[in-house]
């Protein structure tokens, strides 16, 4: 008989979350600790054996190490993010520990691989290259030094993420400052007991005041303000950071960090990296040069003596050209997207394109009563629950990403994503919409891909240069006319316009060329300061932003410190783009004239979702596209001219 897998039970009150939290990962550890010994007893097991006891060891890991993750982020009470702080620093000794461990690596090496299944030979795989990239047959005086690293790093990458988190600046500006904002947005930011209206970075206002303010020194200031989040705290903090991964690396055989971490991406080695940051800048010069041009031409109508243009102006240019130009005004288009439609319709969406149905569970414990909760089922049979986080609040992590919440695992545990972004809670921006879509994208991976036999390939577990495949692939359904017209109404009920969204599209490539450029500045500026730590990281983001971007340094900015990608990515911030070319090429097998093709669908559901991790990223890619990846899709993408 089946036992029915039941969703990880929370903190029913705001009183039990610490004692929760604290459990949660102290008797995750002691698991983990007793498996570790249990491993190490030398007792006579079998390979699939060992790797079975490895197996509940990471299931024991990644349950403390997502807790601790994930509230440590958006827990709404300081002291819970404390906690789990404290927590993932204990956390990260235990898993130095177990990759360091001379006898716990003799035991899995000295298993037989003679016949193992293909997943099995791929589980003990990765398990002896983590042994060596961790420094494993180093000598002990070696080990200790990437002991002291790790906890380090730990404590700097958590207080990099805190202070970008914890830093919301302001302008504060006169009403008649706002013109050109949307009204429902002006009626959200009334005046101060000083008639003066706040202005902060957080993106609901950061975003919409870059597009649609016409007081360009307004916009610059809060620009200014929004660059330089976690400045100056930041900057040390970042240069002891980058010199302690450049020495890691090298401590286990690397010639620096970006070699490091490559050695285990599709890209394959740090050169790579370079010439494909090369290559994508070369294909982006003609399409990114002309609509540079038309951006610049647009700015002198109103200064003739502006001679360039930096990244306060960008957007809201861009957007009178597209509205100018395509007739595509973004605040008529945004009457169209209440947030409250918009979540629905992508249920609705991805529901259908995936055969898989949403219950809202609205009984389910939550840490804000803003989140709501889902189980997701397939053919009837639950496959796991997805949270939505995506308003912002104080303390809240700044961006939008995916969290784990539970690794799923076959028959042990059923995987559980969380969504945390930062919407308004009225009306959106279509960009808004298609982040939500990306972003989702992550969740249902998660789930999906989380019926595996060993976590270490459940969920969003991929080689990390292809993670974004699939989420930039979903960003295609929002901008399909009859898919937004199925949940894209105005106050009236009446759905988008075919033809508004249609002019959409073709405003959407103007701008495409000059923003691979600005991609490839991040990419570039990830890379080189990981390539070879600068002693002036300012310096290296001037230098960066002149040899690859095509909008100017905004002067007194210091953009590294609030780069929060510089603590998770690394060096890798390419794989943004590495990622964008093979989906460019996974929706070239779709009928753009019928995106919920069932056989479709459901093949790339079954050949790239749900096989999470269990195979090499560019053999799931051949699975369904039946040969490898191609730039072709991608280049044809960029050298579309909008206009």
């Amino acid at each position: 008989m089946t036992v029915a897998l039941a969703p990880l039970q929370l903190p029913p009150t705001a009183e039990q979350w610490p004692r929760w939290l604290d459990e949660r990962t102290t008797t995750s550890l002691e698991t983990a600790r007793s498996l570790i010994a249990a491993l190490k007893d030398g007792a006579p097991r079998s390979a699939v054996e060992v790797l079975e006891l490895w197996n509940e060891t990471d299931i024991a890991i990644r349950a403390a190490d997502s807790a601790t993750g994930l509230f440590a982020e958006v827990h709404p009470d300081a002291p819970v993010r404390e906690l789990a702080e404290s927590h993932q620093q204990e956390l990260a000794r235990l898993q130095t520990e177990r990759t360091q461990d001379r006898d716990l690596y003799a035991v899995v090496d000295g298993t037989d691989p003679a016949g193992l299944e293909a997943d099995d030979l791929r589980f003990r795989d990765k398990i002896l290259r983590d042994f060596r990239r961790a420094g494993v047959d180093r000598d002990d005086a070696t080990r200790q030094r990437l002991v002291e690293i790790s906890e380090r790093l730990t404590l700097l990458d958590q207080e990099f993420s805190r202070n970008i988190r914890d830093d919301v600046r302001n302008i504060r500006i006169s009403p008649d400052r706002l013109n050109g904002l949307p009204q429902d947005w002006i009626d959200a930011h009334p005046q101060g007991e000083d008639g003066l209206v706040t202005v902060t970075t957080d993106y609901p206002d950061v975003i919409p005041f870059r597009t649609f303010a016409t007081d360009a020194e307004a916009r610059r200031d809060l620009t200014v303000e929004f660059l330089n989040r976690a400045w100056p705290a930041n900057d040390a903090i970042l240069a002891e950071m980058l010199r302690l991964r450049q020495e890691q690396a090298r401590l286990v055989g690397f010639d620096s960090w970006p070699a490091y971490d490559a050695d285990v991406k599709m890209v394959g080695g740090s050169p790579q990296i370079a010439d494909f940051i090369a290559k994508i800048t070369a294909a982006a010069e003609d399409a990114g040069r002309r609509d540079y041009a038309t951006l610049l031409a647009r700015r002198q109508q109103d200064d003739p003596t502006a001679d360039g243009l930096d990244s306060a102006d960008a957007a809201y240019y861009g957007e009178l050209i597209r509205r100018e130009e395509f007739s595509v005004d973004a605040q008529q288009v945004r009457q169209y997207f209440d947030f409250g439609k918009v979540r629905a319709g992508l249920l609705d969406v991805t529901g259908r394109l995936f055969g898989i149905e949403y219950q809202q569970v609205t009984d389910a414990d939550v840490w804000h009563p803003e989140v709501t909760a889902y189980d997701v089922l397939l053919d009837g049979q639950t496959l796991g629950r997805i949270y939505l986080d995506l308003h912002p609040r104080e303390g809240k992590y700044k961006h939008a990403a995916q969290f784990d919440l539970v690794l799923g695992v076959t028959g042990q545990q059923l995987p559980e994503g969380v969504l945390v972004c930062n919407f308004p809670r009225g009306m959106m921006e279509h960009t808004d919409v298609v982040t939500l879509f990306h972003e989702f994208g992550h969740l249902v991976h998660h789930v999906l891909g989380g019926r595996q036999k060993y976590a270490r390939f459940s969920g969003v577990a991929t080689e990390w240069d292809f993670v974004e495949a699939p989420s930039q692939m979903l960003e295609e359904w929002a901008w399909d006319a009859a898919v937004l017209r199925t949940f894209a109404t105005n106050d009236a009920g009446e759905p988008i316009p075919s033809g508004l969204v249609d002019r959409m599209r073709a405003a959407k490539d103007f701008g495409k060329g000059y923003a691979v450029r600005t991609q490839m500045f991040y990419a570039a500026l990830s890379y080189e300061v990981h390539e070879n730590p600068p002693a002036d990281l300012t310096q290296a983001v001037r230098a960066a932003q002149e040899r690859y971007d095509l909008f100017r340094y905004v002067e007194g900015t210091h953009f590294h410190a609030s780069f929060g990608h510089l603590a998770g990515y690394t060096s890798g911030y390419y794989t943004y783009m590495w990622s964008l070319v093979i989906a460019k090429d996974l929706f070239s097998a779709f009928d753009r004239d019928d995106l919920f093709n069932h056989a479709v669908a459901t093949r790339y559901r079954d050949e790239i979702l749900t096989r999470g991790g269990s195979a090499d990223a560019a053999d799931l890619v051949r699975a369904f596209l039946g040969r490898p990846f191609s730039f072709d899709a991608y280049a044809a993408w960029l050298d579309r001219a909008a206009i």
